[in-house]
This record gives structure tokens, sequence and C-alpha cells, in this order.
């Protein structure tokens, strides 16, 4: 027999039998029991029951006492109670307050904002901000739960499943900063279903133009590297044959930003087309330019992409950068056709390329960044915008903030596997750009050490005009989250001195969320001034306006609207302040 636990969908705790034992049941309370401080940023694993939640530890309990010693104060001040407090803009305050005290100064905040709500406005991204992120995904309807690791590594324990019983990216259990083996990123995800229809088109556009400020977002894509053939999984021989193992194909990756921009009214979405590089493949980079219009590209060094050859028979393999033989062939049709419609594409000789979160040896094919030079300064027209700035551990970030704290050191700054190295390598290169896509998300919460040293480093060695924001959501959610967290980050003085990083100011934090990006898919005019007539919103309606055509494409053959947005809609018509609940269980102490 063991605890019940908490079902989201039905708003109910149901029986449970057989996940937690009578001995370890005994241990844990209710985490929604009156008493408890509503932070609206968790302080402890809040466990669902199908697993054992880890103890609070000694800087979480901190933290936790510190936001109840706040909101206590802020609240009897301002004649409010407690919990009102915390579900308004002062509790979010008080919580980062809180947390600067207990791990050191990563975001600013000032104590003001506890009380003024105006204060609070006034530190939160401007809402007149242009913002673009580089670096979206939506998958198709027929690959179901292919997200189910990303959503989780984000949401926490509450995506615990069948199938996923812990940080899915940190087996050996070790602790981030925070004290976590399985810290929650998005608070907004707790609770919610792990769920294919996560990552399908209506949440997404829900996630990004109705519950984020993000003004032109990128469309991305993935090489496919394997197919199975009903034998044995291969790579694929040709791009054609790849596209049945592409989350999302370059038709509808196009097809989504027309649907977008055509809903909206104006250009709220650009779309990258599949880089699958080598001679056998040029036809497809025409087909894919002639077709769908891509905005720029996307590929990976690590996926079998590129065809050599035209033999029919030969496999596809991973390549890099420099070879001449290879990519350059790709590298030399994309530039003709960029010279010849730069006018209404831009952003076509935009080579965006996913190096890093992979482990292994270091090698360009594997997408260490060592291929970066030679191909940068053969090719001068060409920019080349590398995806998760290279940084090589996946998506837990603790054998990162281990090498800072081994002191060892590269150009007189941690050497951080590899994106230290690459800052350093591409240094004279003005045409090489940093994306922190996943990186940024995945160090801000739970390892801000880490990102402090990331933006340290890639400011330092490249500069301001060369680092762009993406969030590599849908699969962490609305990245709303992760727009707050660099719009209120600042590297620590103190490592600023030691290090040599500079201060990142407001300017640079709008130059990294938007405007670098701006400069490279030609949007003019976005510096200042009022954006919403030029950039439209998406309707709240969006999901009625797809055709049947559409929804076929995407592979949705059954699908209907989960009316998502009226939901929205009424909901924000009750002006409810959120209460922090999390449902589940934890063990007390």
């Amino acid at each position: 027999m063991g605890v019940s636990k908490w079902n989201e969908a039905g708003k109910v705790w149901l029986d449970d039998h057989g996940l937690l034992d009578e001995e370890q049941a005994k241990q844990l309370r209710r985490a929604d029991e009156p008493g408890q401080v509503r932070s609206p940023i968790p302080t402890r694993v809040v466990s669902n029951g199908e697993y054992m939640p880890p103890p609070q530890s000694e800087q979480q309990r901190r933290v936790e006492a510190r936001i109840g010693e706040l909101a206590e104060t802020a609240s009897k001040k301002l004649g409010m109670s407690r919990r009102r407090f915390l579900a308004g803009t002062g509790g979010t305050a008080a919580a980062f307050v809180a947390m600067n005290e207990i791990f050191g100064r990563f975001f600013n905040v000032d104590p003001v904002e506890m009380f003024e709500p105006l204060a609070a406005q006034e530190a939160s991204p401007p809402r007149n901000m242009f913002v673009f992120d580089d670096q979206l995904h939506v998958v198709r309807g027929t690959l179901g739960e292919v997200g189910h690791p990303l959503r989780a590594v984000a949401q926490g324990p509450s995506a615990a499943s069948s199938d996923i019983s812990q940080n899915p990216f940190n087996p050996q259990g070790i602790p981030d900063e925070r004290g976590e083996t399985w810290g929650v990123w998005n608070p907004e995800l707790v609770g919610l279903p792990n769920s294919p229809e996560n990552y399908q088109i209506v949440q997404f556009i829900k996630d990004i133009y109705l519950d984020s400020q993000v003004t032109v977002g990128l469309l991305s894509n993935v090489t496919a590297s394997v197919v199975d053939d009903g034998r044995n999984a291969r790579p694929p021989r040709n791009a054609r044959e790849a596209m049945d193992g592409e989350v999302l194909t370059a038709a509808q990756t196009a097809a989504a930003r027309n649907f977008v921009n055509e809903i909206s009214g104006s250009t709220r979405m650009l779309a990258h087309g599949l880089l699958y590089v080598g001679r056998g493949n040029l036809e497809w980079i025409q087909q894919q330019i002639d077709e769908h219009e891509p905005d720029s590209w996307k590929g990976y060094n690590i996926s079998n992409a590129a065809k050599v050859d035209n033999d029919p028979e030969s496999l596809m393999r991973q390549w890099r950068h420099d070879d001449e033989d290879v990519a350059y062939p790709t590298f030399e049709l994309i530039l003709q056709n960029y010279e010849r419609l730069k006018a209404s594409k831009p952003g076509l000789n935009c080579i965006c390329v996913h190096k890093g979160l992979a482990p292994g040896p270091p090698d360009p094919e594997r997408g260490h960044p060592g291929d970066m030079p030679k191909a940068a300064a053969d090719w001068p027209d060409l920019n080349f915008i590398t995806y998760h700035a290279a940084i090589q551990p996946a998506f837990f970030m603790h054998d990162a903030l281990e090498e800072i704290l081994s002191g060892r050191l590269r150009e007189g700054v941690p050497d951080i596997s590899w994106t230290t190295e690459y800052a350093t390598l591409v240094a004279p290169f003005s045409n090489v750009y940093a994306e922190i896509g996943t990186t940024w998300a995945s160090t801000i919460v739970s390892f801000p050490t880490v990102a402090a040293h990331l933006m340290g480093q890639l400011m330092k060695f490249m500069g301001p005009d060369r680092i762009v924001f993406g969030s590599d959501s849908v699969w962490y959610g609305t990245p709303q989250w992760q727009i707050d967290a660099l719009w209120r980050f600042q590297i620590p003085e103190e490592m600023r001195e030691r290090y040599g990083y500079p201060e990142i100011t407001e300017e640079d934090k709008r130059k990294i969320l938007g405007l670098n990006s701006a400069k490279l898919y030609g949007i003019e005019g976005v510096g200042s001034g009022d954006l919403t007539e030029r950039f439209k919103g998406v309707p709240a309606d969006y999901e009625q306006r797809m055709s049947n055509e559409f929804k076929t494409l995407f592979e949705f053959p059954d699908y209907t609207a989960d009316n998502m947005s009226r939901f929205k809609s009424s909901y924000a018509d009750l002006a409810l302040p959120p209460n922090h609940d999390r449902y589940g269980w934890v063990r007390p102490g």
C-alpha cells in the first residue's frame, strides 16, 4: 500500500498501490498542506507518489526560510495576507532576493520590488523589447513522445512516469548547485502532464505567441541520423529516405511559418531549411530553396547527413564544416542562391549548426568546434551560428561545474568543455555567432555559476554583438522564463574582477535577446518604439483557422482542437492570483 497521488487532469487524489511501501509513506507529508511557504520558485523536490523524494537540502531550507521571513515582514507592511503577497510580484521578488542571499548575486532584483508592483514591472523585460528566439521546435503528430526526456528534465519530478523515474540526464543522482538531483527549471510546468501534445503545433503557438513576448521566432528542425528499414536501424542513403525520421520536415516547417504569419498579418515566424550536405544532396538543397523558401539553414555535424557521392546505395555519414570535398560544395550553392535572393531572404547565408551536448571524443564530426576557424576564414560571406555555444555536457551541467572548480584555466578563465575553446578559437572571426539555446536553460536555474562563466566568456572573447538568444522551446515550455532570467541576470562583480568578464549592460541584453538576430535576418528598425503595429498578435482563435489540409500535413488527421486559447481567456477574466500549490509528496525536515 503506498500513498495516494495527485491526478492533475481530474484535480483529485487517487489511491495508489505498491509504488511506495508503508515505511516510505510514513516519512512523507502532502506538499499542499496548510502552513507551507507557497514560494513562486520551488524550494524542494515534490514527488507525485511514484518515487521517494530526496530530503530538502540545507541551502534549499535556508532559501525557503528566508522567503518566509521576507514574506512575513512585507505582507504586514502592505496590510495583506502572506499568501496573497507570495502570489504577486512581491513574492517573486522575495524569492529572487532570497536566492541571491544564499547562492550569490546572480539576479538583478531590488528589495523595493517586494512593496511596489511598478518597481517589479520596471525590473522585468520591457514589454516593447524586440525578442528574437533563434531556436524553436515542433514535433509532427506521428512521432508521439519524442520530447518526453527533454520536457522531463525541465519539469522536474512531476514529470515522472512509467518510463521516466528520475532525471533522465542525471542517472547518477548528482546534486546541482541548489542541492537537487532533479530540480525544476520552469515552475509553470510543475504538475502538468508530460504528453505528446506539449510538443505539437497547437500548444506550440500558445506557448510562443500567447504566453511569451517573443516577437519573431525561428522554427528549427533536425536532420535525421538513422532510419529503420524494417530489418535494422542504419544511416539513411539520402535526404529523401531520411525524411521519415525527421521530427519536422522541410515542408512542415515552412507551412507552420506561413500559417502563423498569415493569421497574424505580419512576420512573426521564420523557418529553417534542413542542411543535408555533400554533392549527393545538392539537388535537395536547391529544391528546398525553390519550393519551401527557407530563411536560413539548420544542420548537425553529429547526424548522418552528408551524402559524399551520387551512388544511390551509399550511406550518409557525419561531417565537418571545413571539409572542402563535402561541406564546401553545399556552402557554395547556398551562397549562390543568397546572392540571387538576399533582398527577400537576407538570412539565407546563415548556417546554423548544432554543436556540443554530445559526450565523446573532441571530433568536429561530433560537434567539437575545431573545424570552425578554417570554414569561417574560407567563407567570409556566410554567417556561422553555433547552436548551444558548443558546450559538451548534455543537459545536466554538473561536469561543467566540476571543470570550473578544478582550477584548470584556458586563456585565464575556467576551461569549460567545449565552450571556452570555442570562444577563443572563433574570437577573430566576425562571421561566427554563439547561440545559447539549452545551454542557458540548463544552467541558469540549476547551475548559475556555470551560467555566469559561460556568459562571461562569450562576452569577453566574442563580444555582445555575436551572442544570440535561443530557448530550444517548446521542449522546456514557454520561453518567457528564460527571457525573464536573462533580463535580470548579472555576472557577480567578484567574478568579473577575477576573470576579466565584462558587465552585461541593458544594451547588451537587448542585443542578445533580439537585435543581433535582427541584423542577421535583415529586420530593421526594431531597436526602439512600439512594435505592436508592425508585429501583430496571433489571434486567440488560431486553432479554428487551421484547415484540414494543414492538419493533414502535420499528420493530425484525427486532430481536434483543445480549446486552450478559450480556456486561457476565460481564466484570465477571473483575475485570480496564482496559488503556487504543488500537488505531491515531500519529505519533511
